[in-house]
């Protein structure tokens, strides 16, 4: 699959079959999504791999509302995505880079944890990014490391539907040339 098919036909998926995903598939979404560009080569994400049921279950009921928890039970792996903190956007000194602060952070993992999307899309894998949850529940039943944040939950598995693609804007509604 060439990479404007995987752009455009990459859905929201919310509902799976299943079928595992093995950690060997796990592993290689992560390596592809490790070249992800990042703030000075920074490559602050970090992954948390959840196939254990158990685990999903802690997470879907107590750390979502309904909706995510129906999409984190029902799907084989969650990728949690995280970022080592005070990185990405920083100075060696701890000062901020720019005036957007700490924002180059979640810039940089969103560039990874889309990476990761798309490298699922192109082994015939679905996900979704899910920002719903109780990031400090889930980050103390994840054991999230000292030093980094949890920024989003990805649901992963074999899609039992294609998703229609949403109506979207025309590229003149969001492009401005200055010309």
């Amino acid at each position: 699959m060439d990479a404007k098919t995987c752009i455009k036909t990459r859905r929201s998926v919310r509902k799976f079959t299943d079928e595992k995903v093995s950690v060997e598939t796990i592993r290689d979404l992560i390596e592809t999504a490790s070249y992800a560009p990042s703030w000075k080569n920074s490559q602050t994400t970090r992954y948390i791999a959840i196939t254990n049921s158990d685990i999903k279950s802690k997470l879907a009921a107590e750390c979502c509302a309904e909706h995510n928890a129906g999409i984190i039970n029902g799907a084989p792996a969650i990728i949690a995505t995280l970022i080592v903190d005070k990185r990405s956007g920083f100075e060696r000194d701890g000062s901020y880079s720019t005036i957007r602060e700490d924002n180059w952070q979640a810039f940089d993992n969103g560039i990874a944890t889309q990476t990761l999307c798309l490298a699922a899309k192109a082994e015939g894998l679905g996900t979704v990014i899910m920002g719903l949850y109780d990031i400090e529940k889930a980050s103390e039943i994840l054991q999230v490391p000292d030093g980094q944040l949890l920024m989003s939950l990805v649901a992963l598995g074999h899609p039992t539907e294609e998703p229609q693609v949403p109506k979207k804007k025309t590229v003149d509604d969001i492009l401005t040339v200055l010309d």
